[in-house]
């Protein structure tokens, strides 16, 4: 019998959002920020007793898959996936999709980013496999939802329409809408109206998905009917020189946009999205300030990795591997110290590092975003 339930691992992150310690070749997922394990290391470890290293895949971009398959040696190297070049979710998954239904015509993804966190994996898995149920029984797209702990401004929103009766599949919801990042006071009102983060997570057949592209974006459809038919019964993780050509051909050709403005957004309108609410301990670790948040902090609210001392200095984060870092009476800082470039910021704006690193890359600097 042929496994139906097939883990998908987002893995194509550029590396900006954590400069200077992250790079475009060293990218967030390949980091050691909240423990001794790397974040994709962690992800996968924690979805293989949903469905094992052989049924889990890896899409990421060209120049990543080495590092990345030698960071997962557990997984078959004929199970990542690389794209000849990034082009957000929506094409990636398409191109998971077309993988998991060659193998398995009835398949279910369940899609994961490479670098969130969560603090109970087991209360993961239980309501992916509650998810899971959900999908195999129709052409439901199913999101994650949760909780929120507080009013995000850096995370998307999920508002639920009507619950779906269920005994078996508690806090299930169709989804009236989604709501992009907010703003404080918009954040707290979601908040106010029972709205839930969107986490990125998804659940659905691969053959769902596959029609979906077909309904809400024929041109992606299109492109990835190429490909399938150039596939000739080869998988698209180790493509023939031919097969090769062929996808980089038709993947140059497709938009760059998420699974969410793609299909969510759009499937929503039409009552096919799904979310359940989740408490399972979550963060996409967003930002230097997200690290900050989620790390032991000394009475002053200071957290640290490596050496430091701080007269005066409260509420910082300091990363500083290799040499001693001082702070004399500053507060509300960023201090991320590497071989080749320090970072000092303010705490409250680490969402914009992401900026300063395409500043850099327009002043000439863009060597120091690369490795």
């Amino acid at each position: 019998m042929k496994r139906s339930i097939f883990s998908v691992i987002l893995a194509g992150g550029k590396g900006t959002r954590f400069w200077p310690l992250s790079r475009s070749l060293r990218p967030k997922q390949l980091l050691r920020i909240l423990s001794p394990k790397t974040l994709i290391r962690e992800t996968a470890e924690r979805m293989f007793p949903l469905a094992g290293p052989d049924y889990t895949l890896v899409v990421t971009v060209a120049e990543q898959l080495k590092d990345l398959a030698r960071e997962l040696r557990g997984v078959p190297r004929g199970n990542f996936i690389a794209e000849p070049e990034g082009k957000n979710t929506a094409p990636c998954l398409g191109l998971a999709a077309l993988e998991v239904a060659a193998r398995n015509p009835d398949g279910v993804m369940v899609v994961v980013p490479a670098d969130h966190w969560v603090a109970d994996p087991r209360t993961l898995r239980r309501t992916l496999r509650h998810a899971v149920r959900l999908a195999a029984t129709g052409d439901h797209l199913v999101t994650i939802g949760i909780r929120p702990d507080y009013p995000e401004t850096g995370y998307g929103y999920i508002l639920k329409d009507r619950s779906l009766p269920s005994d078996k599949i508690p806090s299930a919801a169709l989804v009236k809408r989604f709501q992009e990042k907010p703003d404080a006071p918009t954040a707290r009102r979601l908040i106010r109206r029972g709205a839930l983060w969107n986490s990125g997570i998804f659940v659905w057949r691969a053959a769902a998905l596959i029609e979906s592209l077909r309904r809400y974006q024929p041109a992606i459809a299109g492109l990835l009917e190429k490909i399938e038919a150039a596939t000739a019964g080869k998988s698209l993780t180790r493509p023939t020189p031919r097969l090769g050509r062929v996808i980089a051909r038709e993947y140059k050709k497709m938009p760059s946009i998420s699974v969410d403005y793609a299909v969510l957004e759009k499937a929503a309108a039409d009552a096919k999205v799904v979310t359940l609410e989740a408490t399972f301990g979550w963060s996409d670790i967003g930002s230097w300030s997200a690290v900050h948040r989620m790390m032991h902090r000394d009475d002053d609210g200071n957290a640290a990795n490596g050496k430091w001392l701080g007269l005066g200095a409260k509420n910082c984060l300091i990363h500083a591997p290799d040499r001693l870092v001082v702070l004399l009476g500053i507060e509300d800082a960023v201090v991320v110290d590497t071989p080749d470039a320090l970072l000092v910021g303010d705490l409250k704006r680490a969402q914009e590092v992401r900026e300063l690193v395409e500043e850099l890359k327009k002043r000439g600097l863009g060597s120091y975003t690369v490795k």
